[in-house]
């Protein structure tokens, strides 16, 4: 009999492996379906959602010119899930935020953090790929330290737009800046990202070059 030895590759990668993309478009368009049903602030729910608004149509629409990796797909539709999830409940009042901060005894919950660290662990991989795909970067010792600079940049920028809306509505923008009394929201949410793109390329690097490679001996067979 042969032995069955587990998949020692990441959860993402496994399961982007075995759910086709179209499926994994079916199950983002069906959470963002829930997450808007009954959403607490209509705005806030648009405000945390837009960029899946925005990136699943584009996906869609370039796949048959420009596929992803496995890889990549499956980090995407894992982070549209976090987004619909906190754009439904808002960051601050996640049920499974309050249940982690009521059994640790933190000052807050922690969804937030959690949100943004997959705003540079997601970010890392998709610009790991641009930038392998589409510049003279691939190979280059470059290529790491300007993906996290370009999540950094990214997670920089986000915050200009809370602070925008900040400006624009006032108190009613609280929801969706989510800083829970915290004066050093703004920096905790940067150093957030910096982690997760950090994590993210020294975790998942290798595996990503592997579909990379794959990829590339696809489309020229096709």
């Amino acid at each position: 009999m042969t032995a069955v030895h587990p998949d020692p590759r990441p959860f993402p990668h496994r399961v982007a492996r075995r759910v086709p993309p179209a499926a994994l478009a079916a199950v983002v368009v069906a959470g963002m379906a829930v997450s808007a049903w009954g959403a607490r602030d209509r705005t806030t729910w648009f405000l945390e959602t837009v960029w899946v608004l925005a990136g699943l149509p584009l996906v869609v629409l370039t796949w048959r010119r420009f596929p992803l990796t496995g890889l990549l797909t499956g980090l995407l539709a894992a982070h549209a899930l976090v987004l619909a999830v906190g754009g439904h409940y808002t960051y601050a009042e996640v049920p499974v935020g309050d249940w982690v901060r009521d059994t640790f005894g933190l000052a807050r919950n922690p969804y937030d953090r959690f949100g943004h660290l997959m705003q540079g662990f997601v970010p890392a991989i998709l610009v790991r790929e641009l930038l392998t795909r589409t510049s003279p970067l691939r190979g280059s010792r470059w290529l790491a330290p300007l993906t996290v600079c370009a999540c950094l940049a990214f997670s920089a920028f986000f915050e200009l737009l809370e602070w925008l809306a900040a400006e624009i509505g006032g108190h009613g923008a609280d929801a969706f800046l989510a800083t829970q009394g915290d004066v050093w929201d703004t920096q905790w949410d940067m150093f957030c990202a910096l982690i997760g793109a950090t994590v993210s390329l020294l975790l998942l690097s290798r595996v990503h070059d592997r579909q990379l490679r794959a990829l590339e001996a696809a489309q020229r067979v096709v």
